[in-house]
């Protein structure tokens, strides 16, 4: 059974994040969406509430599920048992900051192959950050995150 984990903060999950996960949905047996705490961010959604995001968008995705983790990914998907982490990237800078971690997870543990899924054109301008910079300054952002996130980001205010 091939296994692989999508990490992210996934604060907020963007349509972005949705097509990566229906698309590594299709490639593997089983697929873990790793929603960590980055310590770096201020994040919009509690770590409960991103979970169950999650798990609300990917009701009825054969072999999803979605779990919290904190510490080294590498450490995650030993304990998961995976073979493979996916890591989408929107542009050559995203490979720049992508490529040492998927080395050093590599190093770490050595059945932690990464897996660059190019991100479709139409999502290539779309960030988590972008998103609640966005929302942050009233800008619209309907289309940049699914419509079940954009009702709860609209019930923040």
């Amino acid at each position: 059974m091939k296994t692989a984990i999508f990490p992210g903060s996934f604060d907020p999950v963007t349509t972005g994040h949705m097509d990566l996960i229906l698309r590594s949905a299709k490639m593997f047996d089983r697929l873990v969406l790793g929603v960590l705490v980055n310590p770096g961010k201020s994040p919009l959604f509690s770590l409960e509430e991103r979970v169950d995001i999650l798990c609300r968008m990917t009701e009825g995705l054969s072999g999803v599920t979605v779990k919290s983790f904190t510490g080294l990914l590498a450490d995650f998907v030993e304990e998961e048992q995976a073979d493979t982490i996916i890591r989408g990237l929107r542009s050559p800078k995203d490979f720049e900051f992508e490529l040492p971690l998927a080395q050093a997870n590599r190093k770490l543990n050595g059945r932690a192959d990464t897996v660059f899924l190019a991100t479709a054109p139409e999502f290539s301008y779309i960030s988590s950050s972008g998103v609640k910079e966005i929302y942050q300054f009233g800008g619209d952002i309907r289309g940049m995150v699914p419509d079940l996130v954009y009702n709860r980001m609209m019930e923040l205010h």
